[in-house]
């Protein structure tokens, strides 16, 4: 018998959401519109004891950092987490978690990138989460229909994700669970008691500020791995400004994983928003959606 995926309750104004920094050090300052934010959406606010903290590239030490997930976790007044930012730095408090509670009674948590991390924690126990937008990013100028999609997401429960043809496109229709995130994380998982599972899963994947050699490198450590032989469905995000090494790759990021994709008879959608652009539409991770590709580009529903 497979277990179903808890979904968390939708928010409602009045509720109260709470803001942790995991990973990378931020700044009060980049954090004043997502305030405004949220104080529009009808949100109280309770920050993390050490949000503000600094310990070298770290939001404090790792004890700070993990001290603030797990209360938030933990306090059943939280009804949503958002991530403040990711960089680096949740994968060293990730297995000291303590998710008994949470299990009990699931919340949102919200985040990418180095978030994946908890993403991936989180499809292991069966419970939905949103990979979209962080509070960093709301001041940023081209974020408005990232943020919609992520209210939308979290106040009643759907959205849709579309993108443009692409001549890498493969066409077909697939229902099943969504799941990956950013490419790094995803291979670091490998071997991990938070390894990612794709079987019959749809994947999505996006990066930044890669050299290409070492993207040829986790695509194809994730093909060893056997992570693709099973899959439903690829869904290629955004590969933003990917580098290239004194001797040049020989392909750009589309050729490389051409290679890849070109004997798959499943749905493949590349340039589908979603990754570290202002143009980044929420999604639930561990959900069962629907995507459709066609000639015409590609639909993520649910």
């Amino acid at each position: 018998m497979v277990n179903k995926v808890m979904k968390p309750d939708l928010l409602q104004r009045g509720d109260k959401v709470g803001i942790v920094a995991p990973s990378r050090v931020i700044d009060k300052t980049q954090m004043e519109r997502a305030y405004k934010v949220f104080s529009e959406w009808g949100l109280e606010v309770q920050d993390g004891n050490n949000l503000y903290n600094k310990s070298g590239y770290f939001a404090g030490t790792d004890e700070q950092r993990l001290s603030d997930l797990q209360d938030m976790l933990n306090d059943t007044s939280i009804k949503a987490i958002f991530c403040a930012r990711g960089g680096f730095g949740m994968t060293k408090i990730i297995d000291d978690l303590d998710l008994s509670d949470f299990k009990k009674r699931p919340k949102w948590v919200i985040g990418f990138s180095d978030i994946t991390a908890l993403h991936l924690a989180l499809n292991r126990l069966k419970i939905e989460s949103i990979h979209g937008l962080m509070p960093v990013q709301f001041g940023n100028e081209d974020v408005g229909l990232s943020i919609e999609s992520l209210k939308k997401l979290l106040f009643k429960g759907k959205g849709e994700v579309v993108s443009q043809e692409h001549k890498l496109n493969i066409e077909g229709n697939v229902q099943a669970e969504l799941v990956g995130g950013n490419l790094s994380l995803v291979v670091e998982s490998l071997g991990t008691p938070t390894e990612i599972d794709t079987k019959g899963k749809i994947l999505f994947l996006e990066e930044i500020d890669e050299y290409l050699y070492k993207i040829d490198r986790m695509f194809n450590q994730l093909k060893r791995a056997g992570k693709f032989d099973h899959l439903k469905g690829l869904v290629i995000g955004d590969f933003s400004s990917m580098k290239d090494t004194a001797i040049p790759f020989g392909t750009n990021i589309y050729g490389l994983i051409a290679k890849y994709i070109n004997s798959w008879d499943i749905p493949v959608a590349l340039n589908v928003p979603i990754g570290h652009e202002d143009y980044n539409l929420a999604v639930p991770v561990s959900r069962v959606v629907k995507l459709s590709v066609d000639k015409d580009g590609a639909r993520i529903n649910f």
